[in-house]
């Protein structure tokens, strides 16, 4: 209850057939003001959480599956010209990242799918932050947790100062995906890599469904797909290590 925000009730209702849940309302990320973004509550939070027990009989954290799934539905995209450079740097993952293998090493709690959007406060407006939607909670790589604002660091979408704040944080309260000091990338490489192809995928499907051409966000995301497809063999399977 101190990473979580909780339900209002422990069990699902059934409604019109199907189980429902009902939460307390928590005040949200205020997306006109980025410089309020509380980055470190974001990285104190996923660091308590990835510290926190694993319950017995917990899935697999869905992250690997929800960007294998983006990449599928690529195919409602048909010839667009960003196929080639999105699925090329989908091919330099590693299987466990692709969600066609089993996460290496011992797993965590994660939370699955990190974003500022899944920050609130509660009480609103001015309680402590809580992380909500727990549909992807569940054990594996605690690096896939920092890997969407990393992915962003990475392709300039993100300021240093940002992205410094939540890293510092979440080090700062001994959260274990990266080391305490020194480069974090070697760990965050891998992860980083599969949200920016997610991330492309999904923006790639969207434009083309609509008809408009990729916005500069968008064309960013697949600039850093064509320069990850792009690395020698050898460096792409040193990566995926």
């Amino acid at each position: 209850p101190d990473i979580l925000l909780p339900p209002l009730t422990p069990a699902p209702t059934l409604l019109h057939g199907r189980l429902v849940t009902f939460w307390p309302y928590g005040a949200p990320v205020d997306p006109d003001d980025p410089d309020a973004a509380p980055w470190e509550a974001a990285g104190a939070l996923l660091a308590e959480l990835h510290r926190t027990p694993v319950p017995a009989g917990l899935p697999a954290m869905r992250g690997p599956a929800k960007a294998a799934r983006a990449v599928a539905l690529l195919g409602a995209a048909g010839a667009h010209p960003a196929l080639a450079p999105v699925l090329g740097a989908w091919r330099t993952l590693p299987a466990w990242a692709r969600a066609e293998a089993p996460v290496p090493g011992v797993g965590a709690l994660c939370h699955g799918d990190l974003h500022l959007g899944q920050l609130v406060r509660r009480p609103a407006p001015d309680g402590p932050w809580r992380l909500i939607d727990v549909d992807d909670l569940g054990v594996g790589d605690p690096a896939w947790d920092l890997a969407r604002p990393a992915a962003w660091f990475a392709c300039g979408l993100l300021p240093p100062d940002e992205w410094n704040r939540f890293l510092t944080a979440y080090r700062s309260a001994a959260g274990p995906a990266v080391p305490a000091a020194g480069d974090p990338w070697p760990r965050l490489d891998v992860p980083a890599r599969a949200l920016t192809v997610q991330s492309a995928a999904r923006a790639v499907t969207k434009a083309a469904v609509a008809g408009r051409p990729l916005d500069e966000v968008e064309q960013c995301l697949v600039d850093a797909c064509a320069r990850m497809g792009s690395l020698p063999a050898q460096v792409a399977a040193d990566f995926a290590k």
